[in-house]
């Protein structure tokens, strides 16, 4: 089965990567996830943005590097632990109630409070989460930090350079842009022992066309994100 993930959250709800957004996301019954950013603020706590700066989403000129986890929370930007603690299980197969599967995308350098904040919420083995990065350093350290966690290399193709990259590091998949995903690329990560994940895809159309390569999970937005 394909996790349908929403990428930073719902947009079309709230600004993306905010609680709302989080929320609104997860009241949508074909979604399974979330997707989102994080990065460390001054005081070294990890809060969720995609960019190195508010400018963009929040309007404010200024580094998210540059102000405390207060500061921040003053535009909306919510922690890690918060948007952890607001996360509740929903109903799965056979009744049971399942924690939504994250995507924890981890920006910049790294924070080492992310391992304590995750680990007391999904457990040790970090059930039904996988960490993910463009940063191939970033990755690394988090594997001589946990080697058993998760990890998936972020990547904008699935060529041998990547699939190598990936193996090397130890990680357990990748995950590329849509648009570069191919059957001979998903026969070159499988060799290797890679599951394949895919962003960001808004169509149908393109999920579909995804869902039948046999990617683990899409980040998904507006009508993909709907189902």
């Amino acid at each position: 089965m394909t996790l349908r993930l929403a990428h930073r959250g719902d947009w079309r709800a709230a600004p993306e990567n905010s609680l709302r957004a989080m929320a609104a996301a997860l009241a949508i019954p074909a979604c399974d996830g979330l997707e989102f950013d994080v990065r460390g603020s001054a005081d070294g706590i990890p809060v969720l943005l995609h960019d190195p700066t508010l400018d963009r989403v929040q309007g404010v000129d200024a580094r998210v590097d540059d102000l405390t986890a207060a500061e921040l929370a003053a535009s909306a930007i919510p922690t890690l632990e918060e948007v952890l603690t607001a996360i509740v299980p929903a109903p799965g197969p056979a009744g049971r109630a399942l924690m939504p599967f994250l995507d924890v995308e981890l920006k910049g350098e790294p924070v080492p409070a992310v391992i304590e904040i995750l680990e007391a919420d999904r457990g040790e083995t970090l059930a039904r989460t996988v960490v993910s990065s463009f940063e191939a350093a970033t990755l690394r350290w988090l594997r001589r930090e946990r080697p058993a966690w998760p990890t998936w290399l972020n990547a904008v193709a699935l060529d041998a350079a990547t699939v190598a990259r990936g193996s090397e590091i130890g990680c357990r998949g990748v995950s590329v842009d849509a648009r570069n995903l191919d059957a001979a690329g998903m026969a070159r990560a499988r060799e290797a022992g890679l599951e394949v994940a895919a962003w960001t895809v808004r169509s149908l159309a393109d999920y579909a066309r995804l869902e039948a390569l046999g990617v683990v999970a899409i980040c998904a937005e507006a009508e993909a994100l709907d189902g």
